[in-house]
């Protein structure tokens, strides 16, 4: 990769997507998007080569809109990558903790920190994202007003790190898909794969059921099986699974024929590597 890469990222700089792309693509542009759709815009007008966005999350877990966004979004998974999420307190220069009165942050980090939003008693203002907040706090300029955001964030807003690791819990872990306008499937090769995929099944009963059962009978390992339903319809349930084996292979296509019989609009959204945490369930150092 070359500093020309461009990777779009919904939130502001600072945020754990913003960290997550840098590491993912060191030397890298990050490009900030107020929302996911226009992390998806950007990618398919060309306006970035690729996308880091994040899917689920170990204690909040799936990012609903994404899960929307994807089957029509036109672009294609080619990778994963995984971020710790190390909480930090931020204020402006010279602020005290005893000084705090409000805690800005984005619902999910507010929910992930309830041990330090319980131990200042001050009300919690819910913000667009981790570092729109810190940004908004080094704004304001006002040491009763903190953030919870990474250390990144203050770095770049000139703000004091007041309590490192304010989480929680310490296995909080986020996992982002790399997303491009081109497909580029992963070789059959022996290295570990996972395929992302969605599908309907049929309005019968048992449909789920006998959908799945090739999975199990090919001795395929299913990761995620997500529903939600889609174009307002209570009888119109889609389904996002990932499983840890490549099309090419005799059971995943098995199980794949088998799904396809019993629901419809089958549509693979990436083949690609599996990240070592899956395995080792250990990050890189920063």
């Amino acid at each position: 990769m070359t500093d020309q890469m461009r990777i779009a990222f919904q939130g502001m700089h600072g945020a754990y997507s913003d960290q997550a792309a840098r590491r993912a693509f060191p030397g890298a542009v990050t490009v900030p998007c107020p929302t996911f759709e226009g992390a998806f815009g950007a990618l398919r007008d060309g306006e970035v080569d690729l996308a880091v966005i994040p899917i689920d999350n170990t204690l909040a877990g799936r990012v609903a809109d994404v899960h929307h966004l994807l089957p029509d979004s036109g672009v294609h998974i080619i990778g994963e990558t995984f971020l710790r999420i190390n909480h930090a307190l931020l204020g402006v220069k010279g602020t005290q903790i005893s000084d705090i009165r409000e805690i800005r942050s984005h619902v999910h980090a507010l929910g992930q920190c309830r041990k330090i939003r319980k131990e200042l008693g001050v009300p919690a203002v819910v913000g667009s994202d981790t570092a729109g907040c810190a940004k908004e706090v080094a704004d304001l300029g006002d040491k009763s007003i903190a953030a919870i955001a990474p250390v990144l964030a203050a770095e770049i807003y000139g703000l004091d790190v007041l309590r490192t690791d304010v989480e929680d819990a310490a296995h909080n872990t986020t996992r982002f898909i790399i997303l491009s306008r081109e497909a580029k499937t992963a070789p059959d090769n022996g290295s570990p794969v996972v395929t992302s995929f969605v599908f309907r099944v049929r309005n019968v009963a048992a449909a789920l059921y006998k959908a799945l059962g090739g999975f199990a009978t090919n001795g395929i390992n299913m990761t995620k099986l997500e529903s939600y339903m889609v174009e307002g319809h209570f009888t119109a349930t889609q389904f996002f699974a990932e499983v840890e084996a490549h099309p090419d292979q005799l059971g995943l296509r098995h199980a794949l024929e088998e799904l396809q019989f019993f629901s419809h609009e089958v549509l693979i959204l990436g083949v690609y590597p599996a990240h070592p945490f899956r395995r080792d369930n250990v990050l890189p150092a920063e």
